[in-house]
């Protein structure tokens, strides 16, 4: 199918009438939020365990009921119970961040371009054909993280969404190196940076416009994918259709959705989202004091170590003399993850965890550990990952003023009866 919309592929049953009364994307407009809100429809609430934590679940076209942070533009949260269901996170239930309102609705693939220009030998304008038979396709497995996730959890409350855990997914991700184009176009003597563009707009004013920007040497790494297939089928509207970014182990603003744009530079981007926006405290931890505003910062980069029990939530029950087992995913920025700890009586105790099959050190590390409750009564599950370089997760919440890059130990609650 040459064109692909939003609505064309709503697959839910129960918002088919809702959608045949809506009417397609392609036919109202081009560009624009409006229609993405009137489309939605409401299939219940949540409650965030932080304050003000109160959301309604929407299901958007081809996606299932997620947490709506806001509707224009569409941000959307996974429920944590997804990363439970497989270490895959499926297209359906994959969280979906915007900046500006201004979100292309239908894109035509077949009049699609990708623009590659700036310091180059040889300025290209590609179809999604020509870029298919550029290389064989490659496939790679990562987790695409918000820089603000879990940002409702931190004290004192950091500005920005407030979001609990679900701003991220794992992915397999289908494309070809950027390095490909690159070498195509000719990259010139004196290169220092690759930005990136979209066909995300602000929609009204003079709003910047939603860029980034990597290294020439990252950029030239071959890892860094162009990317038109997430999980075998061609990627979500909501998600970057026809073609996005995909930066394995950095946070999710440099995977630029839609890509319209690649430009080399001789010269750092001194775009607003890479020169004020998505910047970090220029020390080890990322972290200030609460409340203080760091002296000096540099642009958000690599994922650092996380890992969560998925299995068992706040509030649950298990059985006190049984054994339960505990089940999670770790994850890191690419050097891979290679033990996790668990403990059940809030951290006195630690056992190593049995970790499952290596997906890459990009991917989510699914492990699991076995729990026998000896008592009834409340029971504190502490998770910690470290990875192949020793890098590991604090004990203590670290705090930034933009809530980026949480990755504290998680601790889950649960009672024994």
């Amino acid at each position: 199918m040459a064109k692909t919309s939003l609505v064309l592929t709503a697959e839910a049953a129960r918002r088919r009438s809702f959608l045949r009364q809506a009417g397609t994307f392609g036919a109202v407009t081009a560009f624009g939020s409006p229609v993405l809100s009137a489309l939605a429809a409401e299939a219940g609430h949540v409650t965030l365990p932080f304050e003000n934590g109160e959301r309604e679940l929407v299901a958007y076209p081809q996606k299932r009921p997620l947490i709506l942070l806001t509707a224009r533009p569409p941000q959307l949260e996974t429920p944590f119970s997804v990363f439970n269901e497989s270490v895959i996170t499926p297209n359906d239930a994959f969280f979906v961040r915007y900046h500006w309102s201004g979100i292309p609705t239908a894109v035509d693939a077949q009049t699609y371009r990708l623009r590659v220009g700036g310091n180059v030998n040889t300025p290209l304008e590609l179809s999604l054909a020509d870029l298919k038979q550029m290389a064989e396709a490659t496939e790679l497995v990562a987790v695409n993280q918000c820089s603000g996730n879990s940002r409702g959890h931190l004290s004192p409350r950091a500005n920005g969404g407030q979001l609990s855990n679900g701003a991220m997914g794992n992915a397999r991700w289908t494309g070809i190196p950027l390095r490909k184009v690159l070498e195509k176009a000719g990259v010139k003597a004196g290169s220092v940076q690759v930005s990136f563009n979209g066909l995300d707009t602000p929609p009204v004013g003079d709003g910047p416009d939603f860029m980034k920007a990597l290294n020439i040497d990252h950029a030239l790494d071959g890892e860094v994918m162009l990317a038109w297939q997430m999980n075998g089928v061609d990627m979500p509207m909501l998600n970057g259709y026809p073609l996005r970014l995909v930066v394995p182990g950095y946070y999710g603003t440099y995977w630029v959705k839609h890509l319209s744009d690649i430009t080399v530079t001789d010269k750092v981007f001194d775009g607003f989202w890479m020169s004020t926006a998505y910047r970090i405290p220029d020390n080890q931890c990322a972290c200030t004091e609460p409340g203080k505003a760091p002296t000096k910062t540099i642009p958000i980069n690599r994922l650092n170590v996380r890992s969560f029990v998925t299995s068992l939530t706040d509030g649950m029950h298990v059985k006190a003399g049984r054994q339960t087992v505990v089940r999670g995913i770790a994850f890191d920025g690419g050097y891979g993850v290679n033990e996790v700890a668990f403990s059940s009586d809030g951290g006195r105790n630690w056992q190593a965890a049995q970790l499952g099959k290596d997906l890459g050190r990009y991917s989510f590390r699914e492990w699991s550990a076995a729990f026998t409750p000896k008592q009834k009564g409340n029971h504190e599950l502490l998770v910690r990952a470290v990875n192949r370089i020793g890098q590991g997760q604090p004990a203590s919440a670290l705090w930034n003023p933009a809530g980026y890059m949480r990755n504290v130990v998680e601790s889950t609650r649960v009672v024994a009866v």
